[in-house]
């Protein structure tokens, strides 16, 4: 590196310290290699670590790349709450709409001032079903994750669903077994390799907060992250996931919601969902929440 550089750890999707989601923020990456970026993502050791860079063009006001400890991803929630939420208190943005490039392409992230708060929201992917997990990596596959046929919700199949970041939703019948999940994450390694999705976003409609309607879980071994505490590519997909299968009800063009992750790993946090809607179809999902910053250094 030929500079020092400032870099924020940031819990995202919580307004408390040592909650939601912790991301590595480095808010002025130019001038990074890629091995550079890597080697601070793992050296940070979060799940993500975000690194801001200049604009490649004038269609955007700011390029984003993520990288886990192990490889960079395309797309992450918890590191753009994080990211934009530096940027909003470093600039000390009013409410606006910024444009950011990041691995699928360019889309609009809503700052919004909330009194002393910045509450983040991204626009994610355009939802993309995928493949149903049917057949005998069905089977190996609940297994692996430690739950059985008559744990699933019924009318709600296993399935691959991207917006940027694809995930295998499933889900469960109650708080208690997906509390109770203890992956085999070597099982889940390798069936990524076969279905070629390394993230298990496993949920539930169980819930005892009147103001929050499913609690996750989400387990990605297969690129090093054993369990994240909350998932914002995992959330959004779930979104839309709910208004395809009828598991919600809607006024017909949109739904929101709250999604809490993290509780079984004393992380909690809080991801906010809105789901747009046309003809009965998830055709736009936004993601979001709050972010605190644990702290400031300089490497």
């Amino acid at each position: 590196m030929k500079k020092p550089l400032t870099i924020y750890q940031v819990d995202a999707f919580t307004k408390t310290l040592f909650k939601g989601n912790p991301a590595g923020v480095v808010p002025d990456a130019d001038g990074l290699t890629e091995e550079e970026m890597q080697a601070i993502a793992r050296e940070l050791n979060n799940s993500e670590t975000a690194f801001i860079l200049s604009p490649q063009g004038n269609d955007h006001e700011v390029w984003i790349r993520f990288f886990t400890p192990a490889v960079e991803v395309p797309s992450c929630g918890h590191a753009t709450v994080a990211a934009h939420y530096v940027r909003a208190i470093e600039n000390k943005l009013t409410t606006k709409t910024v444009y950011h490039k990041i691995g699928i392409g360019i889309l609009p992230v809503d700052v919004i001032k909330d009194n002393s708060y910045y509450k983040i929201m991204m626009t994610q992917g355009k939802p993309e079903f995928k493949e149903i997990i049917q057949g005998d990596i069905k089977e190996e596959l609940i297994e692996a994750i430690g739950i059985s046929n008559n744990d699933l919700i019924e009318k709600a199949p296993i399935q691959i669903i991207d917006t940027g970041h694809s995930k295998v939703l499933v889900g469960v019948k109650s708080k208690e077994i997906l509390n109770s999940l203890k992956p085999d994450n070597t099982a889940l390694t390798k069936i990524s390799k076969q279905i070629r999705c390394n993230g298990y976003h496993v949920f539930t409609l169980d819930s005892d907060v009147p103001d929050i309607l499913t609690n996750c879980r989400m387990f990605a071994p297969a690129i090093g992250i054993n369990e994240d505490p909350v998932t914002g590519n995992g959330n959004g997909p779930l979104g839309a996931y709910l208004i395809k299968y009828n598991l919600v009800k809607h006024n017909g063009k949109f739904f929101s919601f709250k999604s809490k992750q993290g509780e079984a790993i004393k992380r909690e946090g809080i991801c906010h969902v809105e789901v747009f809607i046309e003809n009965g179809e998830p055709v736009k999902v936004k993601i979001g929440g709050y972010a605190i910053i644990a702290f400031k250094a300089s490497l």
